[in-house]
């Protein structure tokens, strides 16, 4: 943050509150974090987790002397929150949030903050299975997508930048409407189809669950999502939503006709077509960047093989970005993905690892 910025106040230490708060005071251990949540254990937790500095009595007081406020709570919650910290505020204060839909929130902040106060969206495309202060992890925010999404302008505040990256992430700036529009297909509709697609396993009958492994558990594990989450979230983003589930209803509708018919090339167009869109997708990170230059180590089955591995290229000064165990078979190896800022540093690290007897090639 900018010398003239210390105070950091988050409300709300639930699992995006708590990790950004960790994350922060990890990264920028001068930055003081002032904590407040209405669950007085979670506060507490935060507190003995050292992700907050202090904990607050109300989100005012947590809020009366912050550089930064970040609102963590529920999108249901944000209009009365924002409300309730507005007469609090210094001049000068920016004020973001980290909200799955982005136009709501814009709509509330410009109807209840007063002018002399700044209001950036915020939404990190990362999460957990888990929620709550117990599951927060400072590395939550690693490497993933940091939309911020300012309004009235193309450029989001500084500060709103350097919250991002001292989080681990990558900011990426969108303004409120195309994010709702984007994350409604890229992260909301799936969760419904997956919901969707899990509830047809049950209705064909417990031996389709018992043959639900592999490909299908992988493609919906996102169905075991908490409803108290997205129950807010689908709401407050309805008309981007149900247009999304109306074009991917069309797509369906194509893809019945086709097998109805037996046409089979209509079919082989979509699914190369599908297949190509899907290789453009970045692996290396959560959400939608450039892609990072990529390397496949193959592993070998032996204690101390990945320390041995991280510890070279640490002493190389060679940063990995993102890291994925690709595939192993006891006794015999494996293989990782190993993700890198750009081609050189790939290159290098490849050099690293052949010096070590190693086999790794560019993905």
């Amino acid at each position: 943050m900018p010398d003239t910025s210390r105070r950091v106040a988050v409300i709300g230490t639930g699992l995006i509150g708590g990790s950004l708060a960790l994350a922060l005071r990890d990264r920028q251990p001068h930055v003081e974090v002032v904590a407040f949540d209405r669950d007085a254990d979670q506060l507490s937790l935060a507190i003995e987790r050292a992700a907050a500095t202090s904990g607050a009595a109300s989100p005012a007081d947590a809020a009366a002397e912050a550089d930064l406020v970040v609102l963590a709570v529920p999108t249901g919650a944000m209009r009365a929150t924002l409300a309730e910290i507005a007469p609090a505020l210094r001049p000068g204060t920016l004020v973001t949030d980290v909200a799955s839909v982005k136009g709501p929130v814009a709509e509330a902040a410009s109807d209840c903050l007063p002018e002399t106060v700044t209001f950036v969206g915020g939404h990190p495309m990362a999460g957990a299975e888990r929620g709550g202060m117990a599951h927060a992890d400072a590395l939550l925010f690693e490497n993933a997508v940091y939309v911020l999404t300012p309004t009235g302008s193309a450029e989001a505040d500084p500060r709103a930048v350097w919250l991002a990256r001292s989080v681990g992430a990558r900011p990426v700036v969108m303004a409120p409407d195309r994010h709702d529009a984007v994350v409604a297909a890229v992260s909301h509709l799936p969760q419904l189809a997956a919901v969707a697609l899990v509830r047809l396993a049950a209705e064909v009958g417990d031996d389709a669950l018992a043959l639900a492994a592999g490909g299908f558990r992988d493609m919906t594990r996102i169905a075991s999502s908490p409803f108290g989450m997205w129950g807010d979230i689908l709401g407050a983003n309805r008309d981007a939503v149900l247009a999304m589930l109306e074009t991917y209803t069309d797509g369906l509708g194509a893809l019945h006709d086709a097998v109805r018919s037996g046409d089979l090339s209509a079919l082989e167009v979509a699914f190369e077509r599908s297949a190509a869109t899907r290789s453009a997708i970045p692996s290396h990170a959560k959400g939608f960047l450039t892609p990072l230059a990529e390397v496949t180590l193959w592993a070998e089955d032996r204690v101390g093989f990945l320390a041995a591995v991280t510890g070279a290229l640490a002493e190389a000064r060679l940063n990995i970005k993102d890291m994925e165990l690709l595939r192993v078979r006891e006794n015999e190896g494996g293989a990782f993905r190993l993700a890198f800022a750009d081609g050189p540093a790939a290159d290098a690290a490849i050099g690293v690892l052949r010096n070590l007897g190693l086999r790794a090639e560019r993905r």
